[in-house]
């Protein structure tokens, strides 16, 4: 069985995270979300809240695709939760060149720690490449409408968030 690893922080889980999380489960008889802990970013979605919403998302397509899909929270190296949920492939997304220059550097150190893991680009679709979520948090932040980035449910729990 082949396992791989999406690795983020998803806060919260954008359309663009669910793109690749679809697209990747194509490659992979079972798809780890890791879920980033993080504490210096200082998340709006506390661990479980971001567990919570990604396996809500992740279920309906782990159903749809008949791929295990499971969320899994962790704290160290990248190249060690890998490890320890089995993963023989890291997948990452891509948006930007700007993307692109920070990961090539997280695969040379990765490879330097342990060479028999993979890491997998997926470039966002077009019509998800802008969306960050550091951006979708601003625009909720501002009263703006970020239904064009987030699932029904992850916008209902955003603004609940924020308490609109």
């Amino acid at each position: 069985m082949r396992t791989g690893l999406y690795p983020g922080t998803f806060d919260p889980i954008t359309l663009g995270h669910i793109d690749i999380i679809r697209r990747a489960s194509a490659l992979v008889d079972r798809l780890v979300i890791g879920v980033a802990i993080n504490r210096d970013k200082g998340p709006m979605f506390d661990l479980e809240q971001r567990v919570a919403m990604i396996e809500a998302e992740v279920g309906k397509l782990s159903q749809e695709t008949g791929i295990e899909i499971v969320a899994h929270p962790f704290e160290n190296l990248l190249i060690d939760c890998a490890k320890d949920v089995g993963a023989s492939i890291i997948v990452r997304g891509l948006r930007a060149v700007t993307d692109f220059e920070y990961e090539y550097q997280m695969v040379g150190m990765n490879r330097a720690l342990d060479s028999s893991i993979e890491t997998v680009f997926l470039m966002a679709d077009l019509q998800h490449q802008a969306i960050a979520s550091k951006l979708v948090k601003e625009i909720a932040r501002l009263d703006g409408d970020i239904t064009k980035f987030v699932t029904p449910d992850v916008n209902k729990a955003m603004l609940a968030k924020l308490g609109k």
